[in-house]
């Protein structure tokens, strides 16, 4: 058969893509590649006619024209067991935290394709994370597929490991992508020293490994999800950072001096990005794969090509700004699929808290421009102090009825029940009565 085929000639090297001919390949076969650096595996990437563009995943380095090249006539496959729980790995699979390798489990294609719409329900249960600006405001909900818009040096790999530690799930997917080894070493420790990571797996590509394996962390992550999910499991894949994962794309596409797209970006961003986001699912009659990716914006521009791409396949998406989540243009397209369900003033405080909080943005305004302020300025300038440090702020960390509870005592500290617009019957019901 072909794929057993050894080929002794590469024609060409450049970074870690190689080039050589063979018959009877197909695209995303794997190979082995031996040389003097040992034994390499490599994925088919391009095909042309004969010719053979393979991207070795560790690099190639110590690999020359004269390697060996035996194609296994599979797909990249990683092993699959609950023994991954608890374990931290490279891209490619191989064990990352010093434990043992897992080669007598089960293997799994990475990959493949997202599933079939017939096999989906309708998405309708919240994925409680106990971060206020998420339950209350902007509730996640099961198969969700999210991404947190930030800019470089905000919070967001501490908030996805507050996620990791609070959200109501069963399995925990952690992809990082152009990690600093200080950050997985937190993520790690972070998780270890709660208990969180005995439900965890971690695919892990740092800044200093190579970067053709931080293409795979994305399709190893949603791989492994897929299995959990398909066992009845809810999964919370995490993913950090997709900016790292479209660079390291563009970065192999100019070894491959393929014609850039907007900004140096290959043509295909947005499948290569959907593909990975169209994996979130809530499975008929199993689990679920909800999906919240980390996206970086370079000089804090979402017209960059990542963030722009994105925006146009994710249900909604969270702002992370001077280390909060902003309540203006963060959107969970789905919070309405929930929220009806959660307790009856859950939409009602919702919008109220978010009136009174753009009024207060107006107020603060007013005020730093030197106008005279009115009573009423004197209330929402309380006010909007009030909800940042109750509600915005991620160190709080309590359950949506508590933070309901909290919404209606900060409107109460502030504001007389007939200023803040919410209908009669609710006030009564839920609005703090005063000692005395």
């Amino acid at each position: 058969m072909f794929e057993n085929k050894i080929y002794h000639r590469i024609d060409a090297l450049s970074g870690s893509i190689a080039t050589l001919r063979a018959e009877g390949v197909k695209y995303g076969e794997v190979a082995e590649i031996e040389s003097r650096a040992g034994t390499s595996l490599a994925q088919t990437i391009k095909l042309d006619g004969e010719n053979v563009t393979l991207q070795i995943f560790e690099g190639a380095r110590g690999v020359d024209t004269s390697a060996k090249v035996r194609f296994l006539g599979r797909q990249m496959r990683i092993p699959f067991s609950d023994a991954l729980l608890g374990r931290a790995f490279t891209g490619a699979g191989k064990p990352r935290d010093g434990g043992p390798s897992l080669e007598g489990c089960g293997t799994i294609e990475i990959g493949r394709p997202s599933v079939n719409p017939a096999k989906r329900v309708v998405p309708k249960k919240m994925v409680r994370t106990n971060i206020p600006m998420i339950d209350l405001f902007n509730s996640l909900v099961e198969s969700q597929k999210l991404p947190i818009f930030a800019r470089a040096g905000e919070p967001y790999n501490e908030l996805l490991a507050r996620i990791a530690l609070q959200a109501e799930v069963d399995v925990i997917v952690l992809g990082g992508m152009g990690l600093k080894y200080d950050d997985y070493l937190k993520f790690r420790d972070t998780l270890d020293e709660s208990g969180a990571l005995s439900r965890t797996v971690m695919f892990v590509h740092t800044a200093s490994d190579p970067v053709v394996e931080c293409k795979l962390v994305p399709d190893a992550s949603l791989a492994v999800a897929e299995q959990f999910a398909l066992a009845g499991k809810r999964v919370l894949v995490l993913l950090t950072d997709m900016t790292s994962f479209a660079d390291a794309m563009k970065e192999i596409a100019i070894t491959m001096e393929q014609i850039p797209s907007n900004r140096g970006y290959p043509g295909d961003l947005y499948s290569q990005l959907a593909s990975r986001y169209e994996k979130a699912v809530d499975f008929d009659g199993a689990g679920s794969i909800t999906v919240l990716a980390v996206t970086t914006m370079p000089g804090d521009d979402v017209t960059h090509p990542v963030p722009d791409n994105t925006g146009y396949i994710t249900e909604g998406q969270f702002y992370l700004r001077n280390g909060r989540i902003e309540p203006f243009g963060s959107l969970s397209r789905l919070k309405q699929q929930v929220n009806k369900d959660t307790r009856e003033d859950h939409r009602t405080i919702m919008d109220a808290m978010i009136k009174l909080y753009s009024s207060y943005k107006e107020t603060a305004e007013k005020q730093s421009m030197g106008f005279k302020m009115s009573a009423w300025d004197a209330k929402l300038l309380k006010y909007g102090e009030a909800f940042e440090k109750g509600m915005m702020d991620l160190a709080v960390n309590i359950p949506l009825e508590e933070a309901l509870d909290l919404g209606w005592k900060i409107l109460a500290d502030c504001f007389d029940r007939s200023e803040v617009g919410i209908p009669s019957k609710l006030s009564e019901k839920y609005w703090p009565r005063k000692n005395g």
